[in-house]
Formats: structure tokens, sequence, C-alpha cells
């Protein structure tokens, strides 16, 4: 395809939650051109959209981004909602890192010469390589029951859980057997008419906190599964649940007995085979969410079995693309790593790609707009959101193994480049289409 030169990159990184920042900054750090596409309107994915109950002493932990600690000492009163974007913002202001936003991705494909295209709100970007860091959030898993047409009250998934007071006097089933549902029924319990909890499989508790040692674990097992081929596991599943303080709060007011996972919704509630009925005006599904991945569905990724075979954060049928905030980096468990790993791949593929006498320079021409308060430097860098607004795919189509996507593989896996670090500034997101423009380039 033809495209004009302003649109043509090295790397494009899309989202700009914890793992696309995270692959953002190494790609700088391995001077590397790219830009960063948002679809959120403003810094933090998927965390600007958590329950406004959902504070800083209810979650697990915020992982650092790299290079820049979070602040010491974070009020545990705030919602995680303002805290989190505004350590995103902080992030992306202090490290320059050049995001566009909002760009919703529609589609990524192959052209003819060996690229990819990545389309969007904004028009086409053509990349050597492509981060995926689209995350979730925005694909709630919402399971189907037989009757759920039928059901003559109120169904939500917990993405539009927003607190206890508008279930007040009402009777509520939660469904879910992980942090999710621990959350809203720590909240709802004394404040619903009634409560109940199901769940598809036992629910596992864990004294003690995750130590490095079991949170790697927990990545490796999930990973096995991505390098079959298969669905991504939650690494929360793979983990069980710790005895945290929505946890002990929801035990405290007596709303962890749990039941079985009822066979179907009736108008007034729910119902199991041994004739055991719930009445329930609502049905809170909090089940957990799928990688939102429909936009990847031109280069037909999946396997037979289901999922995207994966070599670390390498899309074995697309090696150009790399993705992050997929199966084990999907948590912030593994986002970090996931996003060094993924700069270190992109820097293989384009030193194998490149022509020998590109590779001798250090660098690439600095854009010839940059302004004096917005310095540019000639590998302009991006961060991505962990939820876009794109969702998963679902297709199943063979993938396309070209001779192309053969000698790129190879080239991750064999080739040796430099570790030459770039120190040069880049454009603030404001500045960062402008500079691109003009420079050479849960469980359930």
């Amino acid at each position: 395809m033809s495209t004009p030169a302003d649109r043509e990159i090295d790397a494009v990184v899309i989202g700009a939650g914890q793992a696309g920042l995270s692959s953002a900054y190494f790609l700088r750090r391995f001077g590397i051109p790219f830009i960063v596409l948002d679809a959120e309107d403003g810094p933090g994915g998927a965390w600007r959209h958590r329950s406004p109950t959902l504070t800083m002493a209810k979650i697990h932990n915020i992982f650092d981004l790299p290079g820049i600690p979070q602040p010491p000492q974070m009020d545990p009163s705030r919602p995680v909602s303002q805290v989190v974007p505004a350590y995103y913002a902080a992030y992306e202001r202090r490290t320059e890192l050049p995001v566009i936003r909002p760009v919703k991705v529609r589609s990524v494909s192959r052209d003819v010469g060996g690229r990819l295209v990545v389309d969007t709100s904004a028009g086409p970007w053509v990349a050597r390589a492509v981060v995926n860091a689209t995350g979730t959030w925005t694909r709630p898993y919402w399971p189907y029951y037989p009757g759920a047409a039928s059901f003559g009250g109120r169904q939500l998934h917990y993405a539009d859980y927003r607190g206890p007071e508008e279930f007040a006097g009402l009777r509520v089933v939660v469904v879910g057997g992980g942090a999710s549902a621990m959350h809203v029924l720590s909240e709802i319990a004394g404040v619903a008419a009634a409560t109940r909890w199901v769940t598809r499989r036992p629910p596992v508790f864990k004294e003690g906190d995750f130590g490095d040692e079991e949170r790697r674990a927990a990545v490796a097992r999930v990973e096995a599964r991505v390098r079959a081929g298969l669905p991504p596991q939650s690494v929360v599943g793979a983990t069980g649940l710790g005895y945290t303080t929505v946890v002990r709060e929801a035990m405290a007011k007596g709303a962890l007995d749990r039941l079985p996972m009822f066979s179907r919704i009736v108008p007034g509630g729910v119902a199991w085979d041994d004739g055991l009925k719930e009445p329930a005006d609502v049905i809170v599904w909090a089940t957990g969410f799928r990688s939102a991945i429909d936009h990847l569905a031109p280069l037909k990724l999946r396997e037979p079995g289901g999922g995207i075979r994966m070599d670390g954060t390498l899309a074995v049928a697309e090696p150009r693309l790399q993705l992050v905030g997929y199966g084990p980096s999907a948590s912030t468990i593994g986002a970090n790593r996931a996003g060094r790993t993924a700069a270190q791949n992109v820097r293989r593929i384009l030193a194998a790609s490149r022509p020998v006498a590109s590779r001798t320079t250090a660098s690439h021409p600095v854009a010839s707009h940059a302004t004096a308060s917005h310095p540019v430097a000639s590998h302009a860098t991006a961060s991505a959101p962990v939820a876009s607004h794109a969702t998963a795919a679902h297709n199943t189509a063979a993938h396309d193994s070209s001779a192309p996507n053969a000698a790129v593989h190879g080239a991750v896996s064999n080739a040796a480049s430099p570790d030459a670090v770039s120190n040069a500034p880049v454009a603030h997101a404001a500045d960062a289409l402008h500079a691109v423009s003009n420079a050479s380039f849960e469980q359930a």
C-alpha cells in the first residue's frame, strides 16, 4: 500500500495502561521510534473506570511503573480511579512519552511490504512492529444461562458496579469467585435486603500475602497455557484468594456462605436442578473479562484450541506483533517484565530487518519541527492503555505462515543486537502527532 511518510514508523504501541507504558519506556531506552495510541480520553487505562468505592485500602497492590516509583504515601481512603490515573498522568509527563489520545484502533493487518497497518479513528499508521497492550476491561465476560431473558429484575456486570447504595433493600445474587465478587459482597452485605454468593467452583482461600515465588509460579502456569495456544487463565484464578481487606469485610458480614452455580434463571430469581430456588431482584455478574483484541482479527492468530500461541510476548503466527497485557501479563504481576521483553523483541526484529548500513547509526534524524519547550528525540516514544475500546476476536481461522513471518521469528530467536540506550528527550503527548509527522523514521 502507498502510505504518506508521516504515517510510517518503526513501532506502534496500542494502549496506555501499565503494560503499554512499560513497553513504551523500554522502547525509548532501546532507541526505537514509536508512538502510543490510547483510546481513553486521559491517562489511567482501565483504572479510570473502577468503582468510586474501590479505595486504595481495598486493592492488592499497585506495581511501580519502570523508572519512576509511585508516591511513597498514598491516602488509603482515596478511590483507585483517582489515584492511579494521577500516577500514570505524572509518569507520562515526566517521561514525556508521546501518547496520542483519544485514538481507537479499528484493525491491525498485514501489507504486501511486510509491515503492519494500524487502522484507527485518526487514520492509518504503518509500522514494522506493533505492541498490543489493550488489556481486558472493555470486554467483560457475561456467561449465558437458560432463562436469562425472562428475569424480571436487573442484571449488571462488575464493570458497571458503582457502589452499594443502589442495592439498598434489594435481594442480590453475586456470581463469581474472584476479587471482584469479594469487593461487591463486602459492600452490599448489610445494605441489600439479602445477598447470595454463587460460584462454579469452590473458592480457595490462602493465608498470608503472595510472595514473589508464588506470584512467579502463578504467572508460569498461565504462560504454559498460551504457549500451547490455549485461552489464558486468569492469574488471580491461578493464585486463589488471599485474606484481603475486602475478603475479611465480607466474612465479617456473613456474606461468604457460598452456593454452587445455579442451573437456570427464572423470572423471580435463580434455580438449581435439585429444586432449590433463590429469589432475587438483582444479579451481579463478577465473572471477569476476556482479552480485548478484536482489532487483531485480520491477522488470524487464533489456534484450534481457541487461544493465541505465544512465545513470551511474541505472537507465533505474527512475530512482528507483541502481546502484553495478554495471558500472564494481563495482571500487574507480569506487566512490567512483559513490557521489557516486548521491547527487546521489537529491537531484534528491527535490527534484523534493517539494511546493514543503517544498523551502524546510533539514531534516526531528529524531527525538523521540534520546539524549544517540547524537544523531540529521534527515538520518539510512547505509552499505551490497558483498556482500549477494541474487543477480543473469536475467529479460529488458520494463521498466515508466510516466509517473511518465518524470517522475522528467526530473527527474534537468534539475532544479536547492541544494547545502546538513547537518553534523548521526547515529545509531550500533545506534540506527539506533530513530531511523528516530521520525523524520518476472573473466574466464576
